[in-house]
């Protein structure tokens, strides 16, 4: 069974709150200029996931989701965060709808990435990571927050 990866499903959260802003018309609640602190915002979000991403680069490690963890990466900003590229996704999301006026739609849109990552793609590698360090992962869970 093919599994949809968290930048893919990131990219198609963003088209589609695009699309629906774009052809909605919904109310938007920032205006030109105010809108544009979105950037900033997904700036952030970026630099957090690609913070998390070079980690597991630079250890070497295995970064596809539903692949098999081959390390426990607890440095770095994985000591304040045991899911910075979810982090950053979801920040940049958000920064997006902020962008894109910040319309009720998106911010709907921005909870839904949230809650399928928090209720399904987190608890799915959780159980990987537990599976596979026991012990020490749940010792790593006690010391570092899901999210922040």
């Amino acid at each position: 069974m093919k599994m949809l990866l968290p930048p893919f499903l990131f990219l198609i959260f963003i088209i589609a709150m695009g699309l629906i802003c774009w052809a909605a018309g919904f109310p938007h609640s920032f205006g030109f200029p105010y809108n544009l602190i979105g950037i900033s915002i997904i700036g952030i979000g970026f630099v957090i996931s690609m913070t998390g991403k070079k980690l597991f680069k630079k250890l070497e490690t295995n970064i596809m989701a539903f692949d098999e963890p081959t390390v426990l990466v607890a440095s770095g900003i994985y000591k304040y965060t045991r899911n910075p590229m979810y982090l950053g996704f979801t920040i940049a999301i958000f920064g997006f709808a902020i962008l894109l006026g910040g319309s009720f739609s998106s911010f709907l849109l921005t909870a839904a990435f949230f809650l399928i990552t928090d209720r399904w793609y987190i608890p799915y590698e959780e159980r990987m990571m537990h599976a596979k360090f026991g012990r020490e992962y749940e010792a790593y869970c006690r010391k570092v927050r899901r999210w922040i």
